[in-house]
């Protein structure tokens, strides 16, 4: 078992096809065919189904564990870089939608300036599939929505952040200066599907409170349902971070009384080193968060934490 047998099965699963693999490999497709078919020959597997291009479950398997070695082998060269004081490498950092609006440009910008040889690779996506992405080792970090329930998965908090309602000016709860609950429920909302993180944390207090939401509409998908807020669709419960000032519109931002926020944190791999490029960008991100978060509308940085997870 060598590199290039990994990193052809890595092609094929990434790209689907045989062909596609030898493309992004900058070879051709029989190289591709032959590291792949001798590797299932040293394991005594089969790991592609050659009629469809994917990958059988035992090649699913050899994936996962091939992306970490390469990962590892990444953060061989990188690691002995920063023993020369020059950090060296890349990133891959998974964000929510809603908190990339706000934290990736300082971030960018502070990376840029610290450490210039770091690559940067940014992933916005939800945190039901961020949290996959750590796994499996696609992603070296992920700012996700807390708490993670993956025991694999080692998580600190960065943030707090308020429930607000958004609501278009015209409608008759804009005109209020703060909301419960109750008074929201008199209306139909705009909501996150259950089963997400946001919305089953509405739905849990909703009940303490004996109140029940009747959704306009249940979108499954952050920065969709706000914008349908923003652009007059109906109200909606939002995280603070989902509806930033500098956003146009005729719609207002109005506090809710009684009902706790989300907290988003920093998650990463349990096992395994942690290389200095991701290292960086770890410490990094909680300066960064720490110094621009109070600037945000109902968002409040955590107290920091000596060691830096949980």
């Amino acid at each position: 078992m060598d590199l290039r047998q990994l990193n052809a099965l890595l092609a094929v699963a990434d790209t689907g096809s045989f062909s596609a693999a030898a493309r992004a490999l900058h070879t051709v497709q029989s190289n591709v065919s032959t590291h792949v078919a001798r590797l299932e020959r040293e394991l005594g597997s089969t790991l592609v189904d050659r009629s469809t291009g994917t990958l059988t479950e035992e090649g699913a398997v050899v994936a996962a564990r091939a992306r970490i070695v390469a990962r590892e082998l990444d953060a061989l060269v990188s690691d002995l870089a920063a023993l020369h004081a020059d950090v060296v490498g890349r990133v891959r950092l998974g964000v929510i939608g809603t908190t990339a609006r706000w934290l990736v440009p300082p971030l960018v910008l502070e990376m840029e300036k610290r450490y210039p040889h770091v690559g940067l690779v940014i992933v916005d996506a939800t945190t039901s599939s961020l949290l996959p992405q750590i796994l499996n080792g696609s992603l070296d970090l992920a700012v996700v929505g807390l708490p993670a329930d993956e025991p694999e998965v080692m998580t600190e908090p960065l943030f707090d952040e308020d429930p607000v309602l958004v609501a278009p000016t015209s409608h008759p709860l804009a005109a209020a200066e703060r909301l419960t609950l109750a008074e929201v429920a008199r209306h139909r909302v705009l909501l996150e599907p259950q089963g997400t993180g946001f919305r089953d944390l509405i739905d849990e207090q909703a009940r303490a409170a004996g109140v029940t939401l009747d959704p306009l509409a249940e979108i499954d998908g952050m920065r969709l349902l706000a914008s349908l807020a923003f652009q007059g669709f109906g109200p909606a419960i939002l995280p603070a971070s989902a509806a930033p000032g500098w956003v146009g519109g005729d719609w207002l931002r109005v506090p809710l009384d009684g009902l706790d926020g989300r907290t988003v944190g920093l998650a990463r791999r349990r096992r395994g080193l942690v290389s200095a490029p991701v290292r960086a960008v770890w410490e990094t991100l909680r300066e960064v968060v720490a110094a621009e978060a109070p600037a945000q509308f109902g968002i409040h940085p955590a107290e920091p934490i000596s060691g830096g997870s949980t």
